[in-house]
């Protein structure tokens, strides 16, 4: 008995010690897996993050996330920003580039119509995001405002009534104190006409269609303007308008933005890929060149 109880003992603890070591190795597989699943799930984690990290390092843009940008323009300046009179759509440089450099750095762009008298002084103070209308860079400016890059050079030209025959440049409006000249207020070219002339031989319009009908009319005698929107008023008044002189100042236009924005890197930046990728050339051929037909009659028709 003494032995058959001894080797019944013998068997329970052999078999208690292969119960333990089942599952002992049960176990250990059990935690191996789960650990290598975590690891697994951390790979591909890694993984993705690494290829977003290598696509956004290797096309060196910006991402807004789709952050929205309010975007000042006047839709009254031509070819720049305007209401399509056709379509009735909004339309322009302005819109073109900036749609192009939202889908460039993935941003979304809010377009707000403002009028020209302020609205500098607006994006200063915080209310929109940015300002694209045609803006000349300035050191005055410059103090209040963040700019852009300069995305274009504006000439300053004069526009006469296609029967002047007194004059053919700025020296001809200094020498004859009969001579009016016009402009719109809070503008470079009223600042370059205040070097020029006292203040009251300059007529200060709110709108430049103020100004072009005020010569017209014949009401004043010249107006300095930007050569391209000179042009653009001429249109189907060719015959009545044209353009004098050689240019009086040569400026660069930018956007503009509150002091400190952070939105002038990354726009600069979608500037350059648009010039590199031959954008800006296209875009610029499209609404500065002959090709571009719409006038400011179109958009001011006479009742």
């Amino acid at each position: 008995m003494k032995n058959q109880r001894l080797l019944w003992l013998i068997g329970l603890i052999l078999l208690a010690m292969m119960v333990v070591a089942c599952g002992g190795g049960g176990d250990e597989p059990a935690a191996d897996d789960a650990a290598s699943d975590t690891t697994d799930d951390a790979t591909t984690e890694d993984a993705a993050m690494d290829e977003e990290t290598m696509d956004e390092e290797a096309s060196g843009l910006p991402d807004l996330e789709g952050r929205e940008v309010t975007i000042a323009v006047e839709n009254a300046y031509l070819p720049f920003n305007y209401i399509d009179p056709i379509s009735g759509e909004p339309s322009g440089w302005d819109y073109e580039v900036w749609n192009e450099i939202c889908s460039t750095i993935n941003c979304t762009p809010v377009y707000v119509e403002a009028g020209w008298e302020g609205m500098i002084q607006a994006v200063a103070d915080g209310q929109y995001d940015a300002a694209a209308d045609g803006i000349t860079i300035t050191d005055d400016r410059a103090e209040i405002v963040d700019f852009s890059t300069g995305y274009i050079n504006i000439e300053q030209r004069l526009l006469v009534r296609k029967d002047e025959d007194r004059i053919t440049s700025i020296d001809d409006i200094v020498n004859n104190p009969e001579l009016v000249l016009g402009t719109q207020t809070g503008t470079t070219n009223y600042e370059t006409a205040l070097q020029y002339l006292p203040e009251d031989r300059i007529q200060a319009f709110e709108q430049f269609p103020f100004a072009v009908q005020a010569l017209i009319a014949g009401d004043i005698d010249a107006v300095i303007i930007d050569e391209i929107s000179g042009q653009g008023y001429m249109g189907e008044n060719a015959d009545v308008l044209t353009l004098v002189g050689p240019s009086m100042s040569s400026d660069q236009l930018g956007f503009i933005y509150p002091k400190g924005s952070d939105l002038v890197e990354p726009v600069n930046i979608a500037l350059g890929e648009m010039a590199k990728s031959g954008f800006l050339e296209e875009v610029n051929v499209k609404y500065f060149g002959p090709s571009f037909t719409i006038t400011y009659d179109d958009l001011f028709p006479e009742e």
